[in-house]
Formats: structure tokens, sequence, C-alpha cells
């Protein structure tokens, strides 16, 4: 599970050793039937090494709590019948919100942690007590509507998050901070708070374009660089939860100002400024729709674009080479506007990738493939830390308590 905790929040206190070493065994069956759906109960009791009496009880206890159901499973033989155990639809679930610069979108998961009834739309205002405000009523308003009860809120923000703070809101773009403990405090809910690309780099490694990889690099292109190292399915997230500011490595022009304070940083070389930096154009409200705008002037053949759009793609390429370098990861995964930059200029972006590995990497380079969950990564990855949360024994504990 992801250790992804940076800007928790409990609505309870926290329970005791012994109350939670109560359900630890409990927690341990639905970790399990996250992971693979439909397990029965004889298997989950070989994998976990339980008593066939408490794996019964064990299974009749979260029938009760609404999270799995259970159905006889087909007869394999001679023997006692089993059951399996799949998360229930109509059970306990989280909301998950994805918070970016121009917008945000919200939405319900159960124990599966897809996302359902996303719903989505723009800042009104993009002052800390708007966006807060707003996002609070969609919280809320979630939670509602939800067929089972709401046990944690997980929030993905395009943001350095330190200590439940915003420290940058998308690199100094005008609502910074924003105190993320303020969206839902009125539920008594546990909320997660996270980095998106750190989220959406979680659900990758989950079942995403990195499934089963022990080490990976998750890079996104958005408004600015982000991105995540992931070791056996958790994001690294440093000492205040601040890590992954991947865009802010000094890959790019030593004499370029970045809106974070420092120069040369990867972004003033890659993202929606830098391109109308390149293009001698005014600095874009929306970098993120800017972007994409000039991508369909590069392939409507227009020059100028196509020459900038060409510098980002090799710009990417090389930072990524220099994060293999450094990390040495079994798959690179790439995110948000870095696929359509890379699909743009191909060629520029698979020179610069090889020049920029070392020599012995470049026989057995990581492949460098699309993210598999789009616009949904966040969504999921938010989803994912909220429900890690609420299954754990603590978790469930406190719940119970």
């Amino acid at each position: 599970m992801t250790s992804m905790s940076a800007g928790s929040r409990s609505g309870t206190d926290a329970p005791g050793r012994a109350e939670t070493d109560r359900w630890r065994a409990t927690a341990e069956v639905l970790d399990e039937v996250r992971r693979e759906p439909g397990l029965t109960r004889v298997e989950l009791a070989r994998r976990l090494r339980l008593a066939s009496g408490s794996a019964t009880e064990i299974a009749a206890r979260l029938r009760d709590l609404g999270w799995v159901t259970e159905e006889r499973a087909p007869c394999g033989g001679r023997g006692r019948p089993t059951t399996t155990l799949t998360p229930n639809p109509d059970g306990p679930g989280v909301v998950a919100v994805d918070v970016r610069f121009e917008g945000w979108r919200a939405g319900f998961a159960g124990l599966d942690g897809t996302p359902v009834a996303v719903r989505s739309g723009r800042h009104r205002r993009r002052d800390p007590d708007a966006v807060a405000a707003e996002l609070d009523g969609v919280v809320a308003g979630l939670v509602a509507a939800a067929a089972g009860p709401v046990v944690a809120v997980g929030i993905g923000i395009a943001a350095t998050v330190v200590d439940e703070h915003i420290a940058e809101v998308g690199g100094g773009q005008g609502w910074s901070p924003l105190d993320v403990r303020r969206i839902g405090a009125g539920l008594g809910l546990p909320v997660l708070v996270g980095n998106d690309a750190n989220l959406a780099g979680v659900a990758e490694v989950r079942d995403g374009a990195a499934a089963g990889a022990r080490t990976a690099l998750f890079v996104t292109v958005e408004v600015g660089i982000g991105g995540a190292l992931l070791l056996d399915g958790r994001a690294q997230t440093g000492a205040r939860g601040a890590a992954g500011e991947l865009g802010h490595l000094p890959f790019g022009d030593p004499g370029a100002d970045c809106v974070c304070g420092a120069r040369g940083c990867w972004t003033t070389g890659v993202d929606g400024r830098a391109l109308a930096v390149m293009l001698g154009e005014p600095q874009p409200d929306a970098p993120y729709t800017y972007t994409r705008a000039v991508l369909d002037r590069a392939a409507a053949g227009e020059p100028g674009p196509s020459a900038a759009v060409t510098s980002a793609s090799a710009s990417l390429a090389r930072g990524i080479a220099g994060l293999v370098n450094a990390h040495d990861p079994e798959v690179v995964v790439l995110a948000g506007l870095g696929p359509a930059l890379r699909a743009a200029a191909p060629e520029a972006f698979a020179v610069a990738y090889d020049a920029g590995l070392m020599a012995f990497r470049r026989a057995v380079a990581p492949p460098v493939h699309d993210d598999a969950h789009g616009e949904d990564g966040v969504l999921r990855g938010a989803a994912a830390i909220a429900l890690d949360h609420a299954v754990s024994a603590p978790g469930l504990a406190a719940r119970a308590g």
C-alpha cells in the first residue's frame, strides 16, 4: 500500500493498540480482496494463514459491514463448498477529488477504487477562500448522494503539498496558499491529501501502465512537470511530503527564471509557458489549454509551433533520461500532455532520450509507456490513498469506535 499520507487528518481520535490489533486480520483480508476480487474464502485463509473458522468469521464481519458480497464458489470436486468474496457495489466507499489550476473533478469510489458519479467544473474564482468553499460543497454533495456510507476523502492537487497546506499551486499562479484542511472540514471524515502527480503515479503502479513494476518513474506534463519515483507501489514523498517536484530540477536554461523562484528549471523548456516564450507570445492564463492549442498548430504545419514543440519534446526526453540514470527504474510512465508532446516529435524525443542515457543503459533502456488511466489517474490515486486509510486496521478500528 502507498505511504502517501501527507496532509492526512482524522475526524476521530486514534484508536488504541488493542483496538487496532483486533482489526488487523480483517484489514489483511480486505487488502487481498482489493488486489484480487473473487478470491475464495479457502484461498484467503491459505494466503493469510488463517484458521478456517477465523476466515469464516472475518468474511461474515465484512459482509455485515457492507464491504463485500459473498457468493458460493463453483464446485471444484470433493470437499466442503466455499464462497468467493468481491467488493460490494453498494457498500462503503470514499470521495476522491482532483484539483487543478483551471478546474476540478470529483467522484465516488467503492472498494474496487473505480471512480463513478464523476462531476467536473471550472473554478468560478481562484482566490483560496472561494476555491475551498466550492470544493467543500462538491464533497458534501457527493457524500449526500452516495449509495453507501462515505468513510474517507482523498484529495489530489496540482501543487506542492507540505504539512496539510499548499505551498505553491501550479508554480505561483495566483491562488496559493490553499489550506486543504478546509475541504470537508464539517463532515468528520478522515481526509488524505497528496500531490496530483504522486497520486496518478500510484494509480499507474497499482493497475495501470506500470503494474507489477517494483521500481517505476512517473512523469507528467500539466502546468509544469511533476512526477514520482514509486518503490513497491509507494510514492516517495520526502521528509515533509513535498518530493516529486521534478519540473524544478535544473535541466533547463540556467539563465531562465522559473515562477518557483529558482533558475534553470526543467519546466522552463517544456510546458505551455515555455512554448509561449519560444513563440514570442504573451504568457498564457491557462498554460495547459495553450499547450493543446500549440500542438494543434504544429499538427497543422505551422513552422513556429512545430519548432517549439520539437524543442519541448527533446527537452522532456533529456530530463527523463537523467532521471533514469539517477533512479534506475524498470519502466517510465508518461502522462498529461507528455504523450502528445512525444507523439508530435517522436524522432526528436527518441534521439534525445537515447543520447541522455549512460552508455551501459542504452541496450536495456527502460521503456517509456503512455499512461493507462488518462484523466482519471489522479482520481484513482486519490481514491486509493483514502481507501488505504479506511480499510487499514487503524481506520477500521476508528470507524468501529
